[in-house]
């Protein structure tokens, strides 16, 4: 029989790990025994579109998280960061600018390699000297500089105040790498990983499957309950719930569509052999317009589009009600989060945006190009798309023209300018308010499209980095905010919520969930009684 799990529901964003490992009680998915039954085999629509650390800050961190360490991460019940491949990491100074880690003893990568101090300060090194466009290099803003004054210790030297500095060092951007398999000044070619996390990369098929098997090697918190994870990628989320149903796999991770969701919500009543856990989410899904394109480079333009979207619409129709209207950067659940985006819009209205167009002379309709992805954020996208397009141009306001690309290539392209407007997804490096404003900031930013907003750069975020008490930071969110409102550059369209479809004899799903909503496979089992 079908068995929905709703222990999940109304889980708190920032601390889903925390709670949701006190939800074993629920009795749904509990078991204590490992997997001895072949590899537990998961289903995802996110492939990743690099196996280098160096070259991501996307969505290829779900395969790293689990082949690859960091110094700091988050084991169950932890929604701060700790000790990983660090034995402990503490600031060793008031002003937050002096950060040692000194590491586990013994630490090698799965080829048998020592890992020590210097293999961390390379990897670290070697993401600020390749500095690809929209990669990771973005989120070391703070770091001065790395030392090595021994195997097992590392020292980071910030050039300003960053109590964030530990949620930067938890990402699997900064995952450790083997220098003998790495270049120091280029990407990887070879295919593979070496890496020290739980799982060693057995064999990958791009945009096919990726196959882990236990690291021997691993020194970590990980308290691994299968012996082995093998991760197909699909390109839509029919094919896999009925690879799903079929049995093929074992449970998916990230891409259900909506009306699957559905559908899985309702088969209370069938005999089916599977279950739906729901929890709360905080990834977004966002507009970008391109500054330097002749029509969403204006202010009017952008502030238009912003008073006739209609997100209610786009949640219920379009996602049936799977995700929230979203009327600001920072989602719901975090502290600082505002409605700005409604305070100051209100209700979808097309005459009110009229009036933002003919008081800037603008009197034709607008011709946009909007370009979204076709393999990154699920089967809906298109029609999300299609609803954008049918709202703006019903207006009478808006010429829109849709085009669309895989993500490998759709991401070279809004890194060259390519697109006047564009759609993306957030999923947070860490779940700190900080997480969705800064990364889209400065010259070098996630979207590689320059964003000069001074007054953030050089006044908010610095000043909310010197507080490690988070909760002394909402003034400064609420102000950063605010410009993002009154420049309408990124425009918030809504808030993802977790799914996790899985047969009935998977156990472990509710705690696998970081607080970045990354799948740490290390959690999932097979149960053997009930």
């Amino acid at each position: 029989m079908f068995k929905r799990n709703r222990c999940l529901r109304g889980v708190a964003v920032i601390a889903s790990i925390a709670s949701i490992s006190s939800l074993a009680g629920c009795g749904v998915l509990a078991s204590d025994t490992p997997d001895d039954q072949g590899p537990i085999v998961m289903g995802t629509t996110s492939s990743p579109r690099t196996l280098d650390p160096a070259a991501s800050w996307d969505n290829s961190w779900e395969l790293f998280r689990n082949v690859y360490q960091t110094l700091l991460s988050y084991p169950v019940g932890a929604s701060t960061p700790q000790p990983d491949a660090a034995e402990s990491c503490e600031f060793s100074d008031d002003s937050h600018q002096v950060f040692r880690c000194e590491l586990r003893k013994g630490l090698k990568f799965s080829d048998g390699s020592a890992l020590d101090a210097k293999a961390v300060k390379y990897s670290i090194d070697r993401i600020r000297k390749i500095n690809v466009n929209g990669g990771p290099a973005g989120l070391l803003g703070s770091l001065e500089r790395v030392q090595a004054p021994s195997d097992r210790e590392v020292v980071f030297h910030l050039n300003k105040p960053d109590a964030t500095f530990p949620f930067v060092l938890a990402t699997p951007a900064m995952s450790i790498v083997a220098p003998d398999a790495y270049p120091a000044d280029a990407l990887r070619e070879q295919s593979g990983i070496v890496g020290s996390g739980p799982y060693a990369l057995q064999s990958y098929k791009e945009g096919e499957e990726a196959r882990l098997v236990r690291n021997d090697h691993y020194e970590g918190f990980a308290d691994r309950k299968n012996s082995a994870v093998t991760v197909r990628y699909f390109q839509d989320s029919a094919t896999m719930v009925k690879s799903l149903r079929d049995g093929q796999i074992d449970l998916t991770y990230r891409g259900l569509a909506a009306d699957d969701i559905v559908e899985l919500q309702g088969q209370a009543s069938k005999k089916e052999e599977l279950q739906l856990v729901e929890g709360a989410g905080n990834s977004i899904n966002y507009l970008v317009f391109n500054p330097k394109d002749p029509w969403a480079g204006k202010k009017p333009v952008r502030r238009a589009i912003a008073q006739i979207i209609d997100r209610a619409a786009i949640a219920h129709m379009i996602y049936k009600d799977t995700v929230d209207p979203l009327y600001s950067m920072v989602p719901k659940g975090l502290t600082g989060h505002t409605t700005g985006f409604f305070d100051d819009y209100g209700d979808p209205n097309v005459d009110k945006a009229r009036k933002i167009l003919t008081e800037a002379g603008i009197n034709e309709p607008v011709p946009l190009t909007f370009w979204y992805t076709t393999d990154r954020y699920g089967s809906e996208t298109k029609l999300e798309f299609k609803e954008l397009e049918r709202q703006l141009e019903a207006s009478g306001l808006f010429e829109i023209t849709l085009k669309s690309r895989p993500w490998k290539t759709y991401v070279a392209g809004y890194q060259k300018g390519e697109y006047p407007v564009f759609g993306r997804g957030w999923s947070p490096d860490f779940p700190d308010a900080d997480n969705f404003i800064a990364p889209f900031i400065g010259k070098q930013n996630a979207l590689g499209t320059p964003y000069e907003a001074n007054e953030i750069n050089n006044v908010l975020l610095p000043r909310s980095r010197r507080e490690s008490d988070r909760g002394n930071v909402v003034k400064d969110f609420e102000e950063a905010q605010q410009i993002l409102l009154d420049d309408a550059r990124l425009l918030p369209l809504w808030q993802g919520r977790q799914y996790v479809a899985a047969s009935r004899d998977i156990a472990g799903a509710e705690r696998a969930l970081d607080p970045s909503t990354i799948m740490m496979v290390w959690q999932l089992s097979r149960k053997t009684s009930w």
